[in-house]
């Protein structure tokens, strides 16, 4: 099965949704499923104003169809609500095509910390992008849960994995007091930075990643250790350093860093938020508590055989075969609503 996945997120990005989507390819070639990427690559880009980082796709609808028609998918996935995704939902609405799509960011509550735009605004259109939908992805069920409740049909589940063969426990010493407590992830308004650098707790705080709040935030928390953007080993040297990960954003979907972290054996600190709330659950491998301090301090008693054991659950395997089962799903109600016969399922996973 061919699966074109559009996306407004890709390279050189570093973030949660480029990893999710890359990896669910490499592991649904297991499945059967050859998944492809239509990305800002092909067009030209602007940065986005205030977020020089991050560079936004300028398609046309004439390129967006050409590029499906060469790819010849047997299905597509729209994973972002930019651009792109824009006008491969139109695409897909003008040739009565069936589509998927996920969500992966909570733009409402992004957008309001930088504009004065009401949140039900944000949410209302989200609404109408994912309204013709065949299912909806979400990370998870609490997520779910709430995109119901506000109105989206079609939602379904689509869990994340980690890698364990890249983070895992490793000797690392950063020659830095100890603990260390570390956070990882785009230093931007939306992620809630200062809840965690202005703590008053023993050893070092570190942070890895870049974004436009970084200078702002080195020059504010001298203290702290900012190490920029790491990827690949590096990275997971990171983790490993660390004596507690700590995430203090309120708005992220999932947190794939909390698997990443908890796969190298470390546990998690965090406020008792979707995302944090949803990936460990009851499992006794972080603290959540609004006391993001006593959080801290509390997650230094945690064993890292605990987080071991819950990281080897939560593969890529089982996540990309949600995905491509969600897909799969998909087409086969389209199919039946259009023919009530019996037909035999075209694709499989």
């Amino acid at each position: 099965m061919r699966i074109l996945v559009a996306t407004d997120a890709w390279h050189p990005q570093i973030n949660g949704v480029v990893r999710t989507l890359t990896t669910t390819a490499d592991a649904a070639r297991s499945l059967g499923a050859d998944i492809r990427f239509l990305t800002p690559q092909s067009f030209r880009t602007v940065a986005l104003p205030g977020y020089p980082e991050l560079r936004v796709a300028l398609p046309s609808p004439k390129k967006i169809a050409a590029l499906i028609a060469v790819a010849n998918p047997d299905s597509i996935h729209i994973a972002t609500e930019g651009p792109i995704g824009l006008l491969v939902r139109r695409h897909c609405q003008k040739r009565g095509l069936t589509f998927t799509t996920s969500f992966h960011t909570r733009f409402p509550e992004y957008v309001a910390a930088r504009l004065p735009i009401p949140e039900s605004w944000i949410w209302g259109a989200l609404r109408w992008f994912h309204g013709a939908s065949k299912a909806v992805m979400a990370a998870t069920p609490a997520l779910a849960g709430e995109l119901r409740q506000r109105g989206f049909r079609n939602v379904v589940l689509w869990p994340r994995g980690v890698d364990v063969s890249l983070f895992r426990p490793r000797d690392v010493d950063l020659g830095l007091p100890r603990p260390i407590f570390l956070s990882v992830g785009r230093v931007a308004v939306e992620k809630n930075l200062e809840a965690f650098l202005s703590l008053d707790l023993p050893g070092t705080k570190v942070v890895v990643g870049d974004g436009p709040a970084r200078a702002a935030l080195e020059r504010a928390y001298p203290d702290v250790v900012f190490l920029g953007s790491r990827t690949g080993e590096q990275l997971a040297e990171a983790y490993a350093a660390a004596d507690v990960f700590v995430f203090p954003s309120r708005t992220d979907t999932f947190g794939l860093v909390l698997l990443e972290a908890l796969a190298s054996g470390v546990p998690v600190a965090a406020f008792p938020v979707t995302g944090p709330r949803d990936v460990i659950g009851a499992a006794p491998v972080g603290v959540l508590s609004e006391d993001l301090r006593s959080a801290c301090l509390a997650a230094l008693k945690i064993a890292p055989e605990a987080c071991l054991e819950f990281a080897a659950s939560q593969t890529w395997a089982k996540s990309a075969s949600a995905f491509v089962n969600n897909i799969v799903e998909a087409r086969a109600r389209t199919v039946k609503s259009a023919n009530p016969k019996p037909v035999s399922p075209r694709f499989v996973a």
